[in-house]
């Protein structure tokens, strides 16, 4: 996690968010119609929609937005997504994975596997990263829901494994097939949360210096411009002290 969660702090602080907002919001869209597509366009009775629905909203996208994509699942013109994992390597013996969202599997992988190359990284078979993350569920709540030790005691009562708090608010960690019922179960205690998801969690980090983490991150910001990948996870750990260097 600590490779996901350190990047898009620096990514934070360059101001990089603004810039990728309109990407972001494409990618939000993409999902709720592909949720929508798989089930009923209602979010009352498709859970994969809702969880669509709160996720956007927490990257504030607007209502428009959010209502259109639902419109255009029942299209008959609606292009048909395949949900696609790739997974590589990056400098410095690091592992990446790569989740997308694609109507077009070959140019997809043309381009992942591109992205890798020039950046003197090397796509693998699937499962060949994999093992050494863990498939869980993330919920996430911003600070003001309560302190560490609040937050802490509802997530051990929902059935929660891990709690990770700090000043940008509470990670909450589950098994993933528990997910659902965690974040209904943290509902009720805490109200909703920010964003409910499925992520990859690297079991070890590897520790990176600066000039791998200076390359790993333009792969990461190469593979996450793409219009078809959704979420890029890695296993890279800095210091404080080349976090701060990079975020300069």
């Amino acid at each position: 996690m600590a490779g996901h969660s350190q990047f898009k702090n620096i990514m934070h602080r360059k101001g990089r968010q603004d810039s990728v907002r309109s990407k972001m919001f494409s990618k939000l869209a993409r999902e709720i119609t592909v949720a929508a597509k798989t089930g009923l366009p209602d979010p009352t009775m498709n859970a994969s929609l809702r969880l669509a629905i709160q996720n956007a909203k927490a990257q504030s996208m607007p209502k428009d937005n959010i209502d259109r994509a639902i419109k255009k699942a029942s299209g008959a013109d609606t292009e048909n997504y395949d949900a696609v994992r790739y997974e590589g390597y990056g400098p410095g013996g690091t592992a990446i994975i790569v989740e997308a969202l694609t109507d077009n599997r070959n140019r997809t992988a043309s381009n992942v596997r591109s992205i890798f190359t020039k950046a003197g990284g090397a796509l693998g078979e699937t499962g060949s990263v994999s093992f050494s993350f863990d498939h869980v569920g993330e919920i996430t709540y911003k600070p003001e829901v309560g302190d560490a030790d609040k937050v802490m005691e509802a997530a051990i009562e929902a059935g929660a494994d891990d709690v990770e708090s700090d000043e940008e608010g509470h990670t909450i960690i589950c098994g993933f097939e528990a997910m659902n019922e965690v974040a209904k179960a943290l509902e009720a205690t805490l109200g909703e949360a920010e964003t409910v998801k499925a992520i990859w969690r690297a079991q070890n980090n590897v520790p990176v210096d600066e000039e791998k983490a200076q390359s790993l991150m333009k792969l990461i910001d190469s593979l996450e411009d793409d219009d078809d990948v959704q979420n890029v996870y890695s296993n890279f750990e800095v210091s404080e002290e080349v976090m701060a260097k990079l975020s300069a």
